[in-house]
């Protein structure tokens, strides 16, 4: 797609979302009620779609926020790199940046949130707006393209990003064992994820052939051994904190070394502290006075 092209798809987008009434931009509905439902008056739309510019040199790619996740990674893969954002069927670029969960390899690949370079989004009135630039090193002042991350959209609703990309692994290895995680990880130099269910650890290695190789020994030498992949993950994901608040009796898979935790029956958290609540309320009333972007939605309740 030209710049030209890309460019009346945003506007055509912008003007769609207008000025007036509840307005909310469906994905693939793969975490959909996530923090609410939006009421059924709501308008629901569709982001604008495609690669818009890719050089592998730069280590940056510019995608339409309604691009199907699988086909940014495909376009990535053909150049031997990738972006850090969860690989999910079905979900769009903008829809996991909207729901900002990290994936099992926040651990060694960092958080969904350093991914997001530039963000244009439709704000509340209807203009389009761009946030960050599209290099690495561009942040001055207050970052609001991480704010945008995990946000439901509440703020603003993305039209296109520009994503930091990585090279892709020569090698990836998973391994599991009966060992000690807390020792694993200070063993291994550089894990990508460690996930613990009480009993058994996975333990993901990616990188050089000779690292893999080195940390592979390093990791049978506490009792892990390679297997297929990781474990079947729980559905629901709570602070590793509430497993000791609650004495938790079911099935959990600890995601070691990021606070987070897999369970696979609802917890219920203690309320956000009553400073984090006034400035998640100060920010919508700044961004969506008349709250009609993602009505419904609550990144609190979804966090």
């Amino acid at each position: 797609m030209t710049g030209g092209e890309a460019g009346e798809a945003l506007e055509s987008f912008a003007a769609e979302v207008g000025a007036d009434g509840p307005v909310a931009v469906v994905g693939g509905r793969t975490h959909w009620e996530v923090g609410g439902r939006c009421p059924e008056e709501t308008r629901l739309m569709r982001a604008p779609v495609g690669v818009r510019s890719f050089d592998p040199a730069d280590m940056t790619i510019r995608v339409g926020a309604g691009t199907p996740a699988e086909e940014l990674d495909t376009a990535l893969a053909e150049a031997g790199q990738r972006a850090n954002l969860p690989v999910l069927p079905g979900a769009t670029v903008g829809g996991v940046l909207a729901v900002g969960r990290d994936d099992e390899h926040a651990l060694g690949r960092g958080r969904l949130r350093d991914a997001l370079l530039e963000a244009v989004y439709v704000a509340d009135d209807g203009r389009l707006v761009t946030a960050g630039g599209p290099t690495v090193k561009n942040v001055s002042g207050f970052d609001l393209c991480r704010l945008l991350v995990g946000s439901l959209g509440t703020l603003g609703l993305l039209g296109e990003v520009i994503l930091r990309t990585w090279p892709r692994p020569a090698t990836q290895r998973w391994l599991a064992g009966p060992c000690d995680p807390v020792e694993l990880r200070r063993l291994l130099f550089s894990p990508s994820s460690i996930l613990w269910d009480g009993n058994t650890v996975w333990v993901h290695l990616e990188g050089h052939e000779s690292d893999v190789e080195a940390e592979t020994d390093l990791a049978r030498s506490l009792g892990c051994e390679p297997t297929d992949g990781p474990p079947p993950l729980p559905a629901y994901r709570v602070p590793t904190g509430a497993l000791k608040a609650e004495g938790f009796p079911g099935n959990y898979v600890v995601q070691v070394g990021t606070g987070s935790a897999y369970v696979s029956e609802p917890i219920s958290l203690s309320e956000p502290d009553p400073a984090v609540i006034s400035l998640h309320r100060r920010l919508k009333a700044q961004f969506d006075p008349r709250g009609r972007l993602n009505p419904g939605r609550d990144p609190l309740a979804a966090a």
